[in-house]
């Protein structure tokens, strides 16, 4: 069910919030907004609804164990990290794993057809963000199963975040007021993204799936203009589609008197990578710099390790976003020019007599790298970005 589908905004969304606001009592709202987010997610994948819980109460268990006698165990929070990174790679990874070994050594193992389950890699990363919090702080986790299934299953942000942290919402979890300026900026920030999501992205991308699909296979080649303006659609649909379901998630949050953190801060107007990345998907950055980049040292231990993290990083960015080669190498491209800004790049960009060139520069490399985004293969990224800069 998505937020711009017809059942979503005249069925599901009203139903759940008038019999929400007739509900009395902070504990009768949250349970039925769990289970609402349960049904939520049932509608669009029944059959992976057991598999959905069953991450969710490992993550309960695990929180359990570690702020009770066997507090700050290396030991449980391992098997916690791997079931939970065992079960999104099984799902999102393995037909990947297996054509690769197939063409690598000429095997046939035949493909699992696996269904990727909906929002997998935003679940269990906020499933993993729990626990390591409660491995850091134990005193931050919850005995109350039903107030970690509405933190990770809450359906504004289950599907494609913002990433949420508990300790950002337990308070407002146990306690909470709708009142009538929220709710009404709550809906007209939902109206924003749906805006955004309708109007924009999904016109852009009209076009962007007719020049992948037909013209860049046609019998005359495909025109640099038309490859351009894919090229522009595609940054414009990518970015409407992301930041304007985020603006929805943030604004049902208010209906429910839940207050997101920001995702997107126009990242389009970055004078450098590294700027890009603190406005774009900014719970998803903030996620990888808590849990993966500062625990390798971040940039504390020397300028060659500081590289080796950042590519690190950046490489598990790209596989998260998708089981593909394009995703990684979109994942080292960006990787590559922040390494390159860290070393000396971005002094000449701080400069103010730099500053329209830094804007242009910042747009065009994360044009180019959309394109690795959005292509089926390494190779006809490139050939795409061929007809960009040589007339046919």
């Amino acid at each position: 069910m998505v937020f711009s589908s017809a059942i979503f905004l005249f069925a599901f969304l009203p139903a759940v919030f008038i019999i929400y606001r007739l509900l009395p009592g902070i504990r009768s709202r949250n349970v039925f907004l769990a289970l609402s987010s349960l049904v939520f997610y049932a509608f669009g994948q029944l059959v992976y609804l057991p598999l959905f819980l069953a991450s969710i109460l490992i993550n309960y268990i695990s929180g359990l164990l570690l702020s009770g006698k066997f507090r700050r165990s290396r030991l449980i929070l391992t098997l916690a990290v791997v079931l939970n990174l065992g079960i999104l790679c099984v799902f999102k990874y393995t037909d990947f794993l297996i054509g690769n070994i197939n063409s690598l050594f000429g095997t046939a193992i035949p493909l699992t057809g696996i269904v990727l389950p909906i929002g997998i890699s935003f679940f269990t990363f906020q499933g993993l963000s729990y626990t390591i919090d409660v491995y850091r702080e134990p005193e931050c986790g919850t005995r109350d199963f039903t107030k970690l299934l509405l933190y990770i299953s809450f359906f504004p942000q289950l599907i494609a975040g913002p990433i949420v942290k508990y300790h950002d919402v337990a308070a407002q979890i146990d306690s909470r007021r709708c009142t009538r300026d929220e709710t009404e900026a709550g809906i007209r920030r939902f109206i924003v993204g749906l805006a955004k999501k309708v109007l924009i992205s999904n016109a852009a991308g009209y076009v962007v799936d007719k020049v992948f699909s037909d013209c860049l296979y046609a019998a005359g080649g495909l025109d640099w203009r038309l490859a351009w303006l894919a090229g522009i659609c595609y940054t414009l649909q990518i970015y409407f589609d992301f930041s304007g379901y985020s603006d929805m998630a943030i604004g049902l949050g208010h209906m429910f008197g839940f207050t997101f953190k920001e995702n997107f801060n126009f990242p389009y107007a970055s004078t450098s990578m590294t700027e890009f990345w603190r406005r774009w998907h900014m719970s998803l950055g903030f996620w990888f710099r808590t849990y993966i980049y500062i625990p390798l040292g971040g940039s504390r231990c020397g300028t060659a390790r500081t590289i080796c993290n950042l590519l690190l990083v950046w490489l598990l960015t790209g596989i998260w976003h998708g089981a593909g080669w394009t995703f990684i190498f979109w994942g080292i491209y960006h990787g590559f020019f922040n390494v390159l800004e860290r070393c000396f790049l971005g002094k000449w960009l701080k400069q103010e007599k730099f500053r329209p060139l830094a804007h242009i520069y910042a747009v065009f490399v994360v044009l180019i790298g959309w394109i690795f985004f959005r292509a089926d293969t390494i190779g006809q990224a490139f050939s795409f970005i061929r007809y960009m800069f040589v007339p046919h």
